[in-house]
């Protein structure tokens, strides 16, 4: 909100809270705790008997009088993104969800506050405490020492015990700052935001993130009334009122993020409120019992909080109270308020509780009271204190400074900034409290820029999408948002992940169509592995240049114009004139155009003889100015980028742009350059006139047509090359070749460079390196001379460089060379996109070569004005893996960052049910169970004959029509399979293999099975339409004999179709929620050798691994394997086999592994082998090295 009045801020050093985050009893956000203060909503449920029977409370307890069925329940508590930060589906379930929460928290807070620290280069620490586990106690040890035996006793510990909250978060936000847990009862949080600012204030740390968190289970669970004690009579906290009796539990997390306030106002921080002073301390023994409270201890801290701060008394006009609603509580908090005061004035200081509103959330209480404070001092709302009817009449609130906001008020200035003081007291006696203050005026920083990038990116598509929308309508519901704070926040606040997105616009109401419409024109998207991409800098030669070449980046960019302008004052003498007035001369057309309009002036394109050269034109094309102006823009270019953190891993120019090259590669320094450019461009133009004639030929074909005077000046692609030579020899060449149908072009230039009309030049070029060092190349380029990688002979030698420009260009065999660098990123740095155009006809193997090749400066027929092309180049660089160096963009301006939508996890349910206790007498017969003796610990598996499942008729009954996944292989079983069940009146969805992701029919999918992305897609459009399967039948391991892989191409194709299809497969189900189980059949054929009369293929055995484990790591999934041999297509037997299977696929899966052998069903089981029984067949020997592989994340 707009922040008029300007006060003069006292009290030094202080503290700024630049971030918040939390999750509260009906309320998932700050935002909407904020709403539901406002609203003076009372988050309590009230539970029925259903529910708390299902809680485990038993009926005896829940019906006795005195017992309470109220709690502030927090929603969602089983859910976590584990994926997100590197936990597998085993590890999230045991974790205590007090530490889950605490850590997405930690994440959002500082997204919030918009930093990044894995750029960040200061230190950032958490201090922060959580509540006992109960997960631990609850859940977890219910189901034996066997269970937590099995993930390790210190792993279970490390992720339930709050010894290790705030240090799993530094491990997992790589934060290198002090990492503290903080046990201190109920004042635990607000004790841990004291001790945060005093390593801020110290200097320990730079950034710091301190909160709590608590929860409780079960949740949906009340309490046993005892009077006198804290809880409420009634599920109700009446805090300082006549009726109160206590206050109710309560789950919650919060985390604020906190800098030193000189800092953060000079890094353009959002300040949300201030923290001027803070202190804590203990009752000591001075009182009447251990848990009881103390009017010494609580004034003392509260007086050294105000002199810390140096703050009077009455200067604060808000008091959150600890307010706690017990009898004693209230009036010992009350004395001691009235103590520390020691104020005459009456009735000036409001004071309220949270407690009313959401209940007591114990560690989490303080930092509760702190956000809900700040966000008051932000709005300048103070929200109301709820139940608040009657005062008890334990406390005189007439004769004392205070009185209870009972309503929403507005919170009046006193004249000076509005401060706030904040309690929160523990069992034990650590008290805190911190004075607070509304956050200094933020002067806007307006942006010169025309153009914004607004970058997003996440983890997987889904999550893609959901980020581009809650922007879009956090933008919807800001319009007055700064866009330029907005791409800064975005760009150097989030951590980029592999799913990318970007679009250049104008302002924020630019940004919200380009995001509504997901203009493809516009909006931009990327899959990226997280791989390093080489960047290869392209530097064009003579062609592409016109006057205004890079207007808008020369206005608005400083590194370009510095740049620029540096080389015009070292060019002055030489040429007798500032290049600037040529290049940009006044009254030069503006090329701010709209994004929205064409990119293309078509008619321009395709007739360029149509537009007449004007007098500006006429001016730069000679090429005694035309040459340096073109070296002048990609030098400019070239530094700029650099400047942007795009280090060029290689270079190659086309004719005059290799100059560009060999100087940034440190063949001769920038003077030396411009002189070698300017000179040769001089020599050139006292040359007769020729012509460059482009021939869309290849190069054996137009050497045939040279004949004595024509020379090859350039071979640009394999079926494009350049001709040079006299003007009238070019252009019978022309009428020549259209008459036989060949659409030739004649290029606009003065002379017929790289040919033999450059010869009469050659020595006194030479002559011009008689006072330059020419030194071998830092970075590698590509010579023209040979199309290979320059030798430091050839770039260091005066004869090279002559021969440069008499000889052909052979710019296609160096792209070939650059191409053999398959990840490479090639950068046109210059004026249009011939280049790019040279690379896309490139072919290896008589296919075209697709690469990314990106343009970096219109050309003069490009609508798009400069800056919003060159944005668009950076944000396609940042979607191909670039590191961005992102503060560099926005060198010399001032930019803020601001709070923007945080991270959207994909939440999914984790969580171990408690198992219910049973009578042991009763327990089933027959379960594998640890044998006693040792010798009874080995088992091999055998095969058993089953009977066949009985072949099922159609789905009647609605709840058995499912939906399927069908994974059809190319030999067809899969498509008969899929149509059975579609006879039994099922849902089927069919999966084909292919090279891209598609949907060539309603029900038909095509993904590459090397693709993880393709099955996210996959998976996400299936749940996006209600078409989440229930079932899987997974047929890619079936193949033909003929088919058997061989090779190692052969095997990574197996491998894929079966082993990582099914992890792939799995990773993109566990990404959505989905209630009940998937049930996944995979089949196959040749794995097993059951009886003896089949050939088997060990390479499909390791889909059997992962069809074992992904049941174990994947809560929900089912897997199963199913082997069979393949009968005769369009046989009997095959139809017999496609019911069978049909029906197996429909069956209940209870067993895992199952073959077919004819009409013989077989299911793998175990079966005991004593120790004697090996005796003599020594397996492992003695100091052996063997490897032990598992896990799938």
């Amino acid at each position: 909100m707009n922040r008029t009045e300007t006060h003069e801020f006292v009290g030094e050093p202080a503290v700024a809270i630049i971030g918040m985050t939390g999750r509260f009893p009906k309320a998932k956000s700050v935002d909407e705790l904020w709403q539901n203060l406002l609203d003076g909503v009372e988050a309590i449920s009230f539970f029925s008997d259903e529910e708390l029977r299902a809680s485990g409370i038993n009926p005896a307890t829940f019906n006795k009088p005195n017992y309470v069925r109220a709690r502030a329940v927090l929603d969602d508590v089983e859910l976590f993104d584990a994926s997100f930060f590197g936990f597998n589906p085993k590890e999230a379930e045991i974790m205590d969800p007090q530490h889950r929460l605490f850590l997405e928290c930690s994440w959002e807070a500082l997204e919030n506050a918009g930093y990044n620290s894995d750029l960040y280069e200061g230190r950032i620490g958490v201090y922060a405490g959580a509540g006992f586990s109960s997960y631990l106690l609850r859940n977890l040890a219910s189901h034996g020492e066997e269970m937590l035996a099995s993930v390790g006793f210190y792993h279970s510990k490390f992720s339930n015990d709050k010894d290790f909250l705030a240090t799993r978060v530094c491990y997992k936000l790589n934060l290198r700052g002090p990492g503290v847990t903080v046990l201190t009862g109920s004042s635990t949080s607000l004790v841990a935001v004291h001790l945060a600012c005093q390593s801020l204030l110290v200097g320990e740390s730079d950034i710091m993130l301190a909160g709590g968190v608590a929860v409780s289970f079960p949740q949906k669970a009340g309490y046993l009334y005892a009077e006198g004690g804290i809880a409420s009579n009634d599920g109700h906290c009446r805090a300082f009122d006549a009726k109160a009796h206590g206050t109710v539990g309560g789950g919650g997390v919060g985390v604020v993020v906190l800098k030193r306030l000189e800092d953060a106002l000079a890094d353009g921080d959002y300040v949300h409120a201030v923290i001027r002073g803070s202190a804590i301390n203990n009752d000591g023994s001075a009182k009447v019992g251990y848990t009881a409270p103390s009017v010494a201890g609580q004034s003392k801290v509260i007086a050294e909080a105000l002199s810390l701060s140096g703050v009077e008394p009455e200067q604060i006009s808000y008091v959150e109270m600890h307010g706690s609603g017990t009898n004693l509580g209230d009036t010992v908090e009350m004395a001691a308020l009235t103590q520390a005061f020691n104020s005459e004035r009456r009735q000036f200081c409001a004071i309220g509780s949270l407690k009313t509103n959401i209940g007591h959330l114990s560690s989490a209480s303080g930092v509760a009271s702190l956000i809900k404070t700040a966000l008051a001092l932000k709005h300048r709302l103070i929200p109301p204190s709820l139940n608040f009817e009657e005062p008890n009449p334990k406390i005189d609130f007439v004769n004392s400074p205070f009185y209870v906001n009972s309503k929403l008020s507005v919170w009046e200035s006193n004249g000076g900034p509005r401060r706030a003081g904040v309690s929160n007291w523990g069992i034990g006696g650590t008290n805190a409290h911190l004075i607070l203050e509304e956050a200094p005026e933020r002067l806007p920083a307006p942006s010169l820029k025309p153009y914004q990038l607004l970058t997003i990116s996440a983890k997987s598509q889904a999550a893609l999408e959901i980020a581009t929308t809650n922007l879009l309508d956090h933008l919807k519901r800001h319009p007055e948002l700064n866009l330029a704070d907005i791409a800064y926040t975005l760009q150097i606040g989030r951590r980029q992940f592999d799913h990318r997105r970007m679009i250049v616009c104008r302002d924020v109401g630019d940004a919200v169509q380009g995001l509504e419409t997901c203009d493809q024109k516009r909006v931009y998207s990327s899959a990226q592995e997280p791989v390093a991409r080489p960047v290869i800098y392209m530097f064009p030669g003579l062609g592409d240049h016109y006057v205004g070449m890079g207007a808008q980046l020369y206005e608005y960019e400083p590194v370009f114009r510095k740049h620029v302008d540096y080389c015009c004052e070292l060019l002055r003498d030489q040429l007798g004139l500032d290049l600037r007035a040529v290049i940009y001369p006044p009254g030069l057309e503006s090329t701010d155009g709209h994004l929205t309009e064409p990119r293309f002036d078509l008619r321009k394109v395709f007739n360029p003889q149509a537009r007449p050269a004007d007098a500006a034109s006429l001016r730069l094309n000679p090429t005694a100015l035309a040459h340096p102006a073109l070296f002048v823009i990609e030098y400019a270019l070239a530094q700029m980028w650099i400047e942007r953190g795009i280090q060029p891993q290689a270079l190659i120019g086309h004719s005059l742009g290799e100059y560009v090259a060999a100087c940034l590669a440190g063949v001769f320094t920038l003077e030396e350059a411009l002189t070698l450019v300017a000179r040769r461009a001089q020599m050139i133009q006292e040359l007769p006139e020729g012509a460059m004639l482009a021939v869309p030929l290849g190069e054996h074909e137009v050497q045939a047509l040279l004949g004595e005077t024509l020379s090859l000046a350039a071979v640009n692609a394999p079926s494009l090359c350049v001709v040079a030579g006299p003007k009238d020899d070019a252009l019978a060449l022309e009428a020549r070749l259209r008459e036989e149908g060949i659409a030739c072009r004649l290029m606009e230039t003065s002379h017929a460079f790289h040919s033999k009309m450059m010869q009469p030049i050659f020595n006194s070029f030479v002559v011009l390196f008689e006072n330059i060092r020419l030194q071998p190349p830092r970075i590698p380029y590509i010579s023209n001379l040979s199309g290979r990688w320059i030798t430091d002979e050839e770039a260091t030698d005066p004869l090279y460089w002559a021969k440069h420009m008499c000889q052909p260009v052979r710019f296609a065999d160096g792209v070939g060379e650059l191409l053999k660098e398959e990840r490479a990123v090639l950068l046109e740095v210059g004026p249009g996109m011939s280049l790019g155009s040279f690379v896309r006809q490139q072919t290896t193997g008589g296919e075209a070569v697709e690469r990314i090749v990106i343009s970096t400066l219109r050309n003069l027929y490009e609508r798009q004005p400069d800056f919003a092309f060159m944005l668009n180049a950076l944000g396609k660089l940042w979607l191909a893996g670039a590191q961005v160096d992102w503060g560099q963009l926005y060198a010399g301006e001032r930019r803020l960052r601001v709070p923007l939508p945080t991270y959207p996890f994909e939440r999914q349910r984790f969580w171990l049910e408690p198992k219910p206790q049973r009578d042991e007498s009763r327990a089933p017969q027959g379960l594998l169970s640890k044998q006693a003796d040792v010798s009874d610990w080995l088992y091999v598996p055998i095969w058993k004959e089953t009977p066949l499942r009985a072949v099922t008729g159609d789905a009647d009954e609605p709840e058995k029509r499912i939906r399927w996944l069908v994974f059809a292989e190319a030999g067809g079983l899969g498509s008969k399979i899929a149509r059975q069940l579609e006879r039994e009146g099922m849902n089927v969805v069919v999966v084909e293999t292919g090279e891209q992701y598609a949907r060539p029919a309603d029900k038909l999918y095509r993904i590459n099975p090397r693709a993880e992305a393709d099955y996210e897609t996959l998976i996400g459009e299936l749940a996006s339409c209600d078409m989440m399967p229930q079932a899987v039948a997974h047929l890619w391991g079936c193949t033909l004999p003929e088919d058997a892989p061989v090779g190692v191409e052969a095997f990574e194709e197996s491998q894929y179709a079966g082993f990582y299809s099914l992890i792939f497969l799995a990773r993109a189900l566990s990404k959505k929620d989905f209630s009940g189980q998937v049930r996944i059949g995979v089949l196959s054929n040749r794995m097993h050798d059951v009886t003896v009369e089949q050939s088997v293929c060990p390479l499909k055995a390791t889909a059997l691994a992962a069809c074992k484990v992904i049941s174990q790591e994947y809560p929900g999934i089912v897997c199963q394997s199913i082997d069979t041999a393949l009968p005769a297509v369009e046989s009997a037997q095959e139809a017999r086999l496609v019911e069978r299977l049909s029906a197996e696929f429909a069956a209940a899966a209870s067993d895992s592994v199952i073959a077919y052998s004819g009409n013989h069903r077989w299911t793998q089981t175990f079966e005991s082998v004593p120790t004697g029984a090996a005796e003599g067949r020594k397996r492992l020997k003695e100091h052996g090295t063997y490897l032990l592989t598992g896990g799938l994340s």
